[in-house]
């Protein structure tokens, strides 16, 4: 008995040794080649210069929701503009950024972008907006499938957000 304990012990060393042995390092590289199409796409020039859904212009779309007509006075109420201020920061900076992208788009320059229909019909009925309306369903995409949440805000809270959204440059 001690000897085939011995004889296996010696076998599995000796096993082990010859698959320990010093291995090659090899450096892994990536090539990656781009094999030439033999046909030939045609992209129109209007989808091939097409800006993103956030920075298109588009100041005839209403949006689909509650709201079918707004006209915003020439002077900027500082009252509803400073209620507005406060519902944005409490309501919506989890996912706007004045200023910047975030996980949803910078309000900044959104009037001179959109209707201030679409803009409270987007506050409003963001569900309905992004199942129905073209441009809400582009931005959809463009910001990786995050839709807006919908705050449940009042006309009235989404006028003051309006309003201040007026404020920002």
């Amino acid at each position: 008995m001690k000897v085939t304990l011995k004889i296996i012990t010696v076998l599995f060393v000796s096993l082990l040794i010859s698959c320990g042995g010093k291995e090659e390092k090899k450096e892994e590289t990536f090539s990656y080649q781009k094999k030439e199409s033999t046909e030939k796409k045609e992209t129109p020039k209007a989808e091939a210069t097409t800006a993103p859904a956030s920075a298109r212009i588009d100041l005839t779309n209403k949006g689909v929701g509650p709201i079918t007509s707004l006209v915003l006075p020439a002077e900027i109420d500082q009252t509803m503009a400073a209620q507005g201020a406060d519902i944005f920061k409490k309501m919506c900076t989890a996912c706007h950024r004045d200023g910047k992208k975030f996980i949803g788009p910078a309000p900044n320059g959104v009037l001179e972008r959109r209707t201030p229909e679409w803009v409270m019909n987007m506050i409003l009925n963001p569900e309905e907006m992004v199942q129905k309306d073209p441009l809400a369903k582009d931005l959809l995409i463009e910001f990786n499938g995050s839709p807006m949440a919908n705050q449940n805000l009042t006309e009235e809270e989404a006028r003051a957000v309006v309003e201040y959204f007026r404020t920002l440059n």
